[in-house]
């Protein structure tokens, strides 16, 4: 399995960056796919979670409106779209896999394997 997450970088509050999560080794339609983050000495969080089995979603409420998770399941990548990016947006960015095809509320105890992650920094 192997899960390589690209797209971070630094960007001004407002911009925007896509983050890409390619994915293989497992059968990328019935999995659910989820974009995680961690900032220096928080706990890591869901940011958004999709699940190609059902096509369902989730958001975290802080970035409702500006996050935009998809799936190109000919590529076998999951992207995000990030727009009006905030400072409290800096984190490193994971994605993680499901294999069962549900993301159980997008927590990080419900994925079964994790890519490295992706340093997203937005400047004030």
């Amino acid at each position: 399995v192997q899960l390589q997450a690209s797209g971070g970088g630094l960007v001004q509050a407002g911009g925007s960056l896509r983050l890409s999560c390619a994915a293989s080794g497992f059968i990328f339609d019935d999995a659910a796919i989820g974009w995680f983050r961690q900032a220096p000495g928080k706990e890591r969080e869901g940011v958004s979670c999709i699940s190609n089995s059902d096509g369902s979603t989730y958001y975290v409420d802080s970035v409702k409106g500006r996050f935009t998770i998809s799936s190109g399941n000919a590529k076998n990548t999951v992207y995000l779209q990030m727009n009006s990016l905030e400072p409290e947006d800096t984190a490193v960015y994971y994605c993680a896999v499901s294999y069962s095809g549900s993301y159980y509320y997008c927590t990080p105890y419900g994925m079964d394997f994790w890519g490295k992650g992706t340093q997203v920094t937005v400047s004030s």
